[in-house]
């Protein structure tokens, strides 16, 4: 039995190691490249599932409806549906959430769910990512050992919008936990980090820490670009 997995971050080595445990290195495959992701390239590997941890590109309908793609969605689906989950969940004040594992379908985030996992937003984005792919990883194994069977969702359906980098100034927040929120929920690779700017420069933060009445963060300072008009 041949298994994709498709991650185009850098979380994934988590994943492959609980994964080849109980499974041969030979019959995973790891795609980590929008390119490579083609119905062409899948159909000589001919995998019984393909899954999807962490993919910022749309999946080809000829792919999902061809084979069993399996993503990953760190809300309690239906509620939480579409873009940022860890963002918006952090943004909201949710500290605890669940893992869901669903079958790729025509729309977002709304496929039948195999099953959640429970998990807490607690630290920085990096390494909340980090401590999810392990959780991922077990998932995997569950839906492939036991041949889960996935099942409709149930509930409100509340959806999410993709976070913007603007999204990140931080400059109006009236609170330090919202501030500390705010820089975490961003400290990870791939994201624009919290900020603030005033006419020539901008600060950007990473790796808070929240103490009794203040935070202690590192801080990149850069020249803002002249604009002419």
């Amino acid at each position: 039995m041949n298994i994709v997995i498709a991650c185009n971050r850098n979380w994934y080595d988590n994943i492959m190691m609980t994964l080849k445990k109980n499974f041969s290195v030979n019959s995973i495959v790891l795609i980590d490249k929008k390119e490579d992701l083609t119905y062409e390239k899948l159909i000589t590997i001919n995998p019984k599932y393909i899954f999807f941890p962490y993919w910022s590109y749309v999946i080809p309908k000829s792919i999902y409806e061809k084979f069993e793609c399996v993503i990953f969605h760190m809300t309690d689906v239906p509620f939480g549906r579409g873009g940022s989950p860890l963002q918006n969940l952090v943004a909201r004040g949710i500290y605890e959430t669940k893992i869901s594992a669903l079958r790729c379908e025509e729309f977002l985030d709304a496929g039948p769910v195999y099953l959640k996992k429970n998990f807490f937003l607690y630290g920085a984005a990096e390494e909340i990512y980090l401590r999810a792919s392990k959780v991922i990883g077990e998932m995997i194994d569950d839906i492939i050992v036991k041949q889960l069977q996935p099942e409709e969702q149930v509930g409100e359906v509340v959806y999410f919008s993709r976070k913007k980098p603007e999204e990140g100034n931080i400059a109006n927040l009236k609170e330090l936990e919202q501030v500390f929120d705010y820089i975490r929920m961003l400290d990870a690779e791939g994201y624009p980090n919290a900020y603030i700017e005033n006419n020539s420069f901008r600060f950007e933060f990473k790796r808070a820490s929240l103490k009794k009445d203040k935070i202690i963060a590192d801080v990149i300072i850069t020249k803002k670009k002249e604009s002419y008009e």
